[in-house]
């Protein structure tokens, strides 16, 4: 019998059911972080906008405080990129794509030459046994004993090999421009290396906070072939379709609301993972608008959502005392849904620029 068709409104549903953004829960950081299977993180502020979209009540300091009790953490991960992931969650997510990581090197083609990451390693390690340190303080110093390495090459070695976590501060978002980076070891106190990797727990994590989904999918997500553990799943697993043909797995007993399910307006930060999990995106976002998000040098706007689609950019641009929250819709927004974005809008200005003395809600025309 042939696996059942899912249009992409009801993936649509699906998805945002269990990113946390049909409504708002009552659940801690450390909670979400661990049902959401990590948070991108490339910059600062972006999880604490993310955790706010999603959780009732949210504050910046509930999420500062569960990164300075080691709860979450903030380490290189997925795709090579920062995430922030649970305490529990790190050193088993880590076990999986350390291959991948590893491999990343490969991108630094001729800068790569002499570089021997075995006799590395061991010296950045001893490094940052030390003190914390920013990597603007490790590549010089790693340069001292590898005068013939490139230093890039040696700090990319270097990130991409060891397990480090930054170091958070007491800074406005928890983390300041340049962190400072310590060995994931010390800081949690257990021997991540020695974890061994089951890429079948990381798939079923992933499918139930992004599924159905597909293997190529997976690997988006992910940046590691999953196509393997998923195959070896497939018994446990519920097999779908979508409107591409498409093959999709999903948890059996997951949430897949119904279709005609309200989604409320939702604003999602700049490299949100809702915008980056998966390889077809139609579910959530039209191919037209994909270069509107995801710019040349590869930066990921922040959106927002309409109807369970992402709908439009926005940027908060702050002068003097004045916050202004600028929307770049990607057509125009129905009366309603205007209504709807500047409410929630200067919901979001609020929290984001709490010492303003003025808010304004600018759509573009």
């Amino acid at each position: 019998m042939p696996p059942d068709t899912l249009t992409d409104r009801q993936l649509s549903r699906a998805t945002l059911a269990r990113q946390l953004l049909l409504a708002r829960e009552s659940i801690t950081p450390v909670e979400a972080v661990g049902r959401l299977c990590g948070m991108q993180a490339q910059e600062a502020r972006p999880p604490f906008v993310g955790l706010w979209t999603r959780l009732d009540g949210f504050t910046r300091d509930d999420l500062h405080a569960a990164l300075h009790a080691r709860d979450i953490v903030r380490a290189t991960l997925f795709r090579g990129t920062l995430h922030l992931t649970t305490a529990r969650d790190y050193a088993a997510q880590r076990a999986v794509i350390a291959p991948a990581l590893a491999q990343g090197v490969r991108v630094l083609g001729d800068r790569a030459k002499g570089l021997d990451p075995d006799a590395v390693l061991p010296v950045a390690r001893k490094l940052l046994a030390t003190r914390p340190l920013t990597f603007n303080e490790i590549r010089p110093l790693l340069v001292e004993a590898f005068p013939d390495v490139n230093d890039r090459a040696l700090g990319y070695t270097t990130r991409m090999h060891l397990p480090l976590v930054m170091v958070p501060t007491d800074d406005r978002w928890a983390f300041p421009s340049v962190a400072s980076f310590t060995l994931a070891d010390e800081w949690l106190g257990t021997d991540v290396a020695g974890v061994e990797a089951e890429p079948e727990r990381l798939v079923l994590r992933y499918l139930a906070a992004f599924g159905p989904a597909s293997a190529a999918d997976a690997q988006s997500w992910s940046g590691a072939n999953l196509k393997a553990a998923l195959d070896s799943l497939r018994p446990r697993l519920a097999v779908f379709r979508d409107e591409r043909g498409h093959e999709l797995f999903d948890l059996p007993d997951a949430p897949r609301p119904d279709p005609g399910t309200p989604a409320p307006v939702r604003f999602l930060p700049d490299f949100d993972n809702l915008v980056l999990a998966h390889a077809d995106r139609n579910r959530l976002l039209d191919d037209a608008h994909r270069p509107l998000v995801t710019t040349k040098n590869l930066r990921v706007r922040a959106t927002f959502l309409v109807d369970g689609r992402i709908s439009g950019t926005w940027e908060i641009v702050k002068k003097r005392k004045v916050a202004t929250l600028r929307l770049a819709p990607f057509g125009t927004p129905t009366k309603r849904a205007l209504t709807e974005l500047t409410r929630e809008g200067e919901r979001l200005l609020h929290f984001v620029e709490d010492d303003a003395a003025t808010y304004e809600v600018d759509v573009s025309s």
